[in-house]
């Protein structure tokens, strides 16, 4: 691991606070720049990390910090996985190189890291809400600290962003929203809006043109009278965004050079003194300063360890089964060949969800709506009435933000809207805002909802052929990372809807598990086994909702200790779909689950094994419990 010596950085090891940058001469903050940018190559090449969203605002990241007095000021980075620099000038140098390791610090902001980590989020969009908030606040207070929000043109495509505008130009709230515009999410970004953004980068000339024309319309006879018209009608004749902004009761500056430090600085010293709400429009370039991630932003956004020289992986992949996603996105495309009415969606993550298969196939058929997840579940909604059978892949982290429509758009009218759920479990090194461990507990509740997981790559394959057969709305969840090796189907089969199967018939010890807790069911039974003196019985679930609570009563009646598994919150998962069921049957049972607290970052086996959630815990815990007294047992995970 690099160790960020001094004498590698001298200029951020001798930073004792981040305004001591405001002394600093241009030179010297070009140098630090620079020194920003080694720093943050040389790490995320070891740990990986989002390279290209740092390294694009590493200039923006010190204009800030040299105009405003953070932590008094506020500076909020939305979602945060651009803010490297940000941790660096705020005394992270030494801490730096444990980026996203176990222990180390967060590739995300959090509050209990840093005083100067004002919110912290690993979501999009929310940063508007976050300033104005904090800006209504400091007006009550009469306070004087300063507001600044940084929000990418990737994260403005979701739709609290617009919400946020909404309430804070109504309000006039005195905040500074720098948009950081690089064209990019992760992928190259979509929508109208991104259209008129990339209008202005590619032809600056329409600012230029614009401003010239503000200038001497203004001279004109009666111009001052006319004011703002003349200003509203030049600019929506050119298209520049500044209307838009305007219109929610924003002031408008730029396009800038987001890499011009002092350029920035100067237009911040002008928004900071407007006392009402500004727009701060800064063009970057996703990567800036490291060629490989200036060629391949989307690659480069969420790195794995590189070799700097080349950027390619530290280490070549050896062979092995696919990954569930790369099994899921060729699926749907089989599933779309067969039937012209599959259509797939999005939210901003066509390659994170294997939909760029789909895309490449079916471009017709295949929609990114860009970070807008509501959206995304409500346009799935106006397909399906109109007869089609959409197939929304989000990761289940995302799919929170649309649990209303799940209830008010789909179930409700019980549309026929499948969620494909990526990154269903413990997710690893982006940490509790990015595990995907409570979607059991938001789904199940849900009336018409049928809830699956498979236990392997091949059982995916039938679970996607057999959600696109059921006519109401469908979940299933898969893990991150590579499928179990089991050869993939000919041909998929419809699996009968609320039916588990019985992988091994045993005795004393029902070993049930759901989805990759099934997965650990097969894999502890031959050491429940050699504790015990007898074969387990092995059950994948398959189903959470509708339970197979037949056999779930059968197992109960016949087998001295039930045990359920899962890469969930034990709390309102499968297990208490279980407990749920068996509630008048007597009956011992043992959950394993996720605890009841956010988990941390870190590798995902590091964090499974915390857990308790690996096959020699789980034969190691089933045993202590077959040990415990022979009454009714209900163990927490």
């Amino acid at each position: 691991m690099t160790t960020h010596t001094t004498s590698r950085f001298p200029i951020l090891a001798g930073l004792e606070r981040p305004s001591d940058l405001a002394a600093m001469s241009d030179d010297q903050l070009g140098e630090l720049a620079a020194e920003m940018r080694e720093a943050i190559i040389d790490t995320v090449s070891q740990t990986g990390g989002h390279l290209g969203a740092s390294l694009g605002t590493v200039e923006l990241t010190i204009a800030l910090h040299a105009e405003l007095q953070s932590p008094r000021d506020r500076i909020i980075w939305d979602v945060g996985h651009q803010a490297y620099g940000h941790k660096l000038l705020t005394g992270r140098l030494d801490g730096f190189p444990t980026l996203r390791q176990h222990g180390g610090i967060s590739g995300f902001l959090r509050r209990v890291e840093s005083e100067h980590d004002v919110m912290g989020a690993g979501h999009a969009s929310t940063s508007i809400s976050y300033a104005t908030g904090l800006a209504e606040a400091e007006r009550h207070g009469r306070g004087d600290a300063r507001v600044v929000a940084v929000i990418g043109d990737g994260a403005l495509t979701g739709g609290m962003a617009y919400e946020g505008l909404n309430q804070a130009g109504h309000l006039g709230s005195p905040i500074t929203v720098v948009l950081n515009d690089n064209g990019m999410s992760i992928s190259e970004n979509v929508g109208a809006l991104s259209k008129l953004f990339q209008r202005v980068r590619i032809d600056p000339t329409l600012t230029r043109v614009r401003e010239e024309l503000e200038r001497g319309l203004s001279r004109l006879p009666g111009a001052s009278e006319l004011g703002g018209h003349i200003r509203d009608a030049t600019k929506s004749l050119w298209f520049v965004p500044g209307a838009l902004f305007e219109a929610l009761g924003f002031a408008y500056i730029g396009p800038i050079d987001g890499h011009d430090i002092e350029a920035v600085r100067r237009a911040l010293r002008t928004t900071l003194e407007m006392d009402r709400p500004v727009v701060l429009h800064v063009k970057t370039v996703k990567g800036r300063g490291y060629p490989p991630a200036e060629a391949d932003g989307e690659c480069m956004h969420g790195a794995t360890p590189f070799v700097i020289e080349s950027g390619k992986a530290a280490t070549k992949k050896a062979p092995g089964p696919p990954n569930y996603t790369e099994v899921f996105g060729r699926a749907l495309v089989a599933e779309a060949e067969r039937d012209p009415r599959v259509v797939g969606i999005t939210a901003a993550m066509l390659k994170g969800t294997g939909m760029q298969h789909m895309l490449q196939a079916f471009p017709e058929r295949t929609y990114d709506v860009g970070i807008a997840e509501q959206h995304a579940v409500v346009f799935a909604c106006g397909l399906a009435i109109a007869g089609y059978r959409p197939v929304c892949a989000i990761y289940s982290t995302f799919l929170q933000r649309a649990f209303d429509p799940i209830i008010h758009d789909v179930a409700i009218q019980e549309l026929p809207v499948v969620f494909a759920i990526d990154r269903g479990g413990l997710v690893g090194d982006d940490g509790p805002t990015h595990h995907g461990v409570f979607d059991l507990a938001y789904l199940r509740a849900i009336p018409g909802m049928t809830v699956m997981a498979p236990m392997d790559e091949s059982e995916l394959v039938s679970m996607l052929h057999t959600a696109l057969r059921i006519d109401g709305p469908v979940a299933f969840r898969y893990p991150r990372g590579a499928g179990l090796g089991v050869p993939l189907p000919e041909r998929p089969e419809v699996i009968e809807v609320g039916k588990g199967q019985v992988l091994e018939s045993g005795e004393g010890v029902a070993l049930i598990g759901y989805g990759y807790g099934a997965a650990l069911a097969a894999a502890a039974a031959d050491a429940v086994a050699e504790g015990t003196g007898a074969r387990p019985t092995v059950v994948n679930a398959r189903f959470c909702k509708p339970l197979d609570a037949t056999l779930m009563r059968q197992l109960a009646e016949r087998h001295e200790l039930l045990v359920t598994i899962e890469d969930h919150s034990h709390l309102a998962g499968f297990g208490s779909a279980v407990l749920e069921a068996l509630e008048d049957v007597p009956s011992r049972v043992l959950r394993l689950g996720l605890p009841d607290r956010f988990i941390d970052h870190g590798k995902r086996e590091i964090l499974l094994d915390e857990a308790g959630l690996t096959p020699a815990h789980v034969a190691a815990r089933t045993l202590r419990a077959l040990r415990g007294p022979s009454r009714m047992l209900v163990a927490e995970g």
